[in-house]
């Protein structure tokens, strides 16, 4: 199933814009969405940006697209950021900061 992704970058290399724009569209700079990308392109772009990130260590990356088994319906996943996760708090969800 392809579902909407959307990849926010700060303080990262060149590299990273030019390789994200081979796949997404860059609606703003710095914002990279995909209405319709498949898990696995998904698992493939993030490795891609993970081993980079790993390589150079500068800059942040969140990544968030639509899963109906994570709270709130949406996953997400960081790079050089705390690690944060959707919580339900009473029905008002919230992003809590591990």
């Amino acid at each position: 199933m392809s579902s909407l992704t959307l990849i926010i970058t700060r303080d990262v290399e060149p590299r990273y814009r030019g390789f994200l724009t081979s796949v997404m569209l860059e609606i703003s700079p710095g914002v990279y969405v995909s209405p319709r990308m498949s898990k696995a392109v998904r698992q493939r772009v993030w490795g891609v940006v993970t081993d980079w990130w790993q390589t150079l260590g500068r800059g942040a990356l969140v990544m968030v697209w639509r899963d109906p088994k994570s709270v709130g319906g949406l996953h997400i996943e960081t790079l050089g950021d705390p690690p944060k996760e959707i919580v339900d708090a009473d029905g008002i969800l919230l992003v809590k900061r591990n």
